[in-house]
């Protein structure tokens, strides 16, 4: 009995520590701010996340990011933009319950299976954004087809606007439990820090309970379906591998520590396409013996080969 007493009053302690926490946390808003208006094409939305006025204060970073996949997160290497269409063909115009008959029927609503992760400022737009991304990536897969090499640039060019920049991490994304530290506020930019922040449109800076977390990836790098939505659909399940397999058997690295500084890559954050990241993720070893059998006139030489690969990552791969 004395043992369990100890431990409801360690747990109270530490539940009445995390409740300060929570109450020093400030200035955040406790409320939702209102809705923005929606934005009404492609041009107004990447406006709305634009990254290049960060780079006047943080060149290096910008330099850094503007490499990565996150720079153009619905072009992607082609690839990814390619699969949006090959969902609206081989999946929403075959649903029968889906409501389109053909691309130019697709909404925001669509859309979200993809640009949860992809996009998620999508739901700051009306569904007249949708369209305009679908018949810009048709415009794309066009120019390619027919050698149209202007025609496929200009395409991928209003395809690359549309990213996960700063202002998604750093603010629209910043808090998970807005019931408990408040939503992130319009004005601020959030990181490690609170202080004023020299930017007419973010003139403070905050903290964010989750910068350095995984679970900050976690948001788009997935635990599974998102059965949220009225189709679900299976992509990332990375941060579900990590959270299930690698925690449990004892890692402790975040996301963040793997993919920005031991790879020394920073916000160049790269995944299986990298050799920096490859080398890290796995460990081969190769053992091969040359066996010559004696009769070599009607048997030619022969080799065994033994590969082994170990998972050195902290999640299953390959993953997203």
């Amino acid at each position: 009995m004395r043992r369990y007493l100890e431990v409801l009053v360690v747990v109270a302690a530490q539940l009445g520590a995390a409740t300060t926490l929570v109450a020093q946390a400030g200035p955040r808003d406790r409320k939702a701010a209102p809705e923005p208006r929606k934005a009404d094409s492609i041009a107004e939305l990447a406006d709305r996340y634009d990254s290049s006025p960060c780079a006047e204060c943080h060149q290096d970073v910008h330099d850094e990011w503007s490499r990565s996949l996150h720079s153009h997160s619905i072009f992607g290497t082609g690839r990814t933009a390619a699969t949006f269409m090959t969902a609206i063909k081989n999946g929403l115009m075959k649903w029968p319950s889906s409501g389109v008959k053909a691309p130019k029927d697709v909404t925001v609503k669509h859309l979200m299976g993809c640009a949860k992760c992809h996009l998620p400022q999508l739901e700051e737009a009306t569904d007249k954004v949708a369209q305009e991304i679908v018949s810009t990536i048709a415009e794309w897969q066009a120019g390619i087809e027919e050698d149209d090499n202007e025609r496929a640039e200009s395409a991928r060019k209003k395809l690359s606007s549309l990213n996960i920049g700063c202002l998604i991490c750093h603010n629209r994304n910043a808090i998970t439990h807005k019931w408990s530290d408040g939503y992130p506020r319009r004005d601020a930019v959030y990181g490690s820090q609170r202080g004023e922040h020299p930017a007419p449109a973010f003139p403070r800076m905050e903290q964010s309970p989750i910068m350095s977390e995984s679970i900050l990836c976690g948001q788009c790098h997935g635990l599974g379906p998102n059965l949220e939505l009225e189709n679900p659909t299976q992509c990332a399940t990375a941060y579900g591998s990590y959270l299930f397999a690698y925690v449990p058997e004892g890692g402790s690295k975040t996301c963040q520590q793997c993919h920005m500084r031991d790879s020394k890559l920073g916000h160049d954050m790269q995944s299986y396409r990298s050799p920096v990241m490859a080398k890290a993720a796995v460990e081969m070893e190769v053992e091969a013996a040359a066996v010559l059998w004696r009769d070599n006139t009607t048997l030619r030489p022969k080799a065994t080969v033994r590969v082994a690969l170990t998972n050195r990552a902290g999640h299953g791969i390959p993953d997203g």
